[in-house]
């Protein structure tokens, strides 16, 4: 850990006074902070989202997605100088200001900081805004905006989500059990898991046997995503919008992401297909992973309307469920965003809001602006009448 503090041009301390015995580190490189970082993931006692293992964090920074932003690491530590949390950040320029946000964009459904523990996580929210704007004057920021900030994770506060507006949207998810039988039959009605049988039964009567299929190497997660960015593709064309998985950057982080780590460490993101003997893709979902839980990221089927009727995405749905709870994961969600599917599957609603800390006089006016806009993006998003009229003029806007 001495190395991280004695790396010229690489770590910085905040030279203020801390109070509640908080010292920031300011690490400008991945790899002086890895060892860090994966022992913060090892701990049991860790508190997190997929979204901040540092192989999520590598392949989406890897891929060069958010290109001329600044990569920096946060760590602070306590007065005995034990690692309480760690945020990974993008710096990038919004005019002439330096606006801080969490790595991931909207690829990552929550940009929570990684917790040593639920004791780092109870750490009066004043203090982490003060070590926060400490580390924002050393490294020249105007503001941090955090984005998708879950208000409980785990059943713990997020500090940071103290006093921060409400989202436009939340997420939605359901815990799982040991048991896949018995989380089956809780997540989904008697009648709900007839109907699934039957309509598999009357795809294999079309198709011949399907099968689930969890990629197992970069090759097989190449495979999925084959198929998963033809049928978006397809989807995208349909509805007249432009494809967002497309871009090669996009590609070369799932790319890394999928791909299995090193030391027999698994991918960051899960691919899962349901595909007929032929290997022909018929579903796919995908999520980022950790040890206990699995964020759903994405997820696609193929448009053949003659396929529509039995809902193959919904099958894939059932198995992902069952699979994810019989390998001893504790929670599963769908992401960010109202959808149908999520609405009959999920029994949590995951709260998310929006916050700003300001460093700069700049960034104090950063922060109303912004403010303002979230509240507006709210109010459309939840208001039907607002949100159709919203939607009319998207599509004027591409027409």
């Amino acid at each position: 850990m001495t190395a991280l503090a004695e790396t010229l041009g690489r770590t910085e301390r905040d030279g203020a006074a801390p109070r509640d015995g908080l010292t920031v580190e300011v690490v400008r490189d991945l790899a002086v902070v890895e060892t860090a970082w994966r022992a913060l993931e090892a701990d049991p006692a860790a508190l997190m989202t997929p979204y901040q293992r540092i192989d999520w964090v590598r392949a989406y920074v890897g891929a060069g997605i958010e290109t001329g932003d600044e990569t920096l690491v946060l760590l602070l530590k306590d007065e005995a100088s034990r690692p309480r949390l760690l945020i990974p950040l993008a710096v990038g320029r919004l005019g002439p200001l330096r606006i801080a946000r969490m790595i991931g964009d909207r690829h990552a459904n929550f940009h929570m900081p990684l917790f040593a523990c639920r004791e780092a996580a109870a750490m009066r929210p004043e203090a982490l805004a003060e070590a926060l704007v400490r580390a924002g004057r050393k490294a020249g920021i105007d503001a941090f905006r955090f984005g998708h900030q879950p208000r409980f994770w785990d059943g713990v506060p997020n500090p940071l989500s103290r006093g921060g507006l409400p989202a436009p949207s939340d997420a939605y998810g359901l815990m799982l059990g040991p048991d896949a039988e018995a989380t089956l039959r809780r997540v989904f009605s008697g009648d709900a898991r007839k109907k699934v049988r039957a309509k598999e039964r009357k795809l294999v009567e079309v198709l011949g046997p399907v099968r689930h299929r969890v990629a197992t190497n970069a090759e097989e997660a190449a495979e999925i995503q084959a198929a998963f960015y033809a049928q978006k593709a397809a989807r995208f064309a349909a509805l007249g919008i432009a494809d967002a998985y497309a871009d090669p950057a996009v590609r070369r982080f799932v790319a890394a992401a999928t791909a299995p780590g090193a030391e027999g460490r698994g991918p960051a993101i899960e691919v899962h297909a349901l595909e007929t003997e032929s290997g022909r893709v018929l579903a796919t979902f995908g999520g980022a992973v950790d040890a206990h839980r699995f964020c759903g990221m994405w997820t696609s089927f193929d448009t053949d309307p003659e396929l529509g009727r039995f809902s193959p995405g919904e099958i894939l749905l059932h198995r992902l469920i069952g699979d994810q709870s019989a390998r001893g994961r504790r929670a599963l969600d769908l992401g960010v965003g109202e959808a149908s599917y999520k609405a009959k599957t999920c029994d949590e609603t995951i709260e998310l809001v929006e916050s700003v800390v300001p460093v700069s006089a700049a960034g104090h006016l950063f922060a109303l602006a912004a403010g303002s806009a979230v509240r507006l993006k709210h109010r459309i998003k939840r208001s039907p009448r607002l949100f159709a009229a919203a939607q009319r003029l998207r599509r004027l806007g591409r027409g």
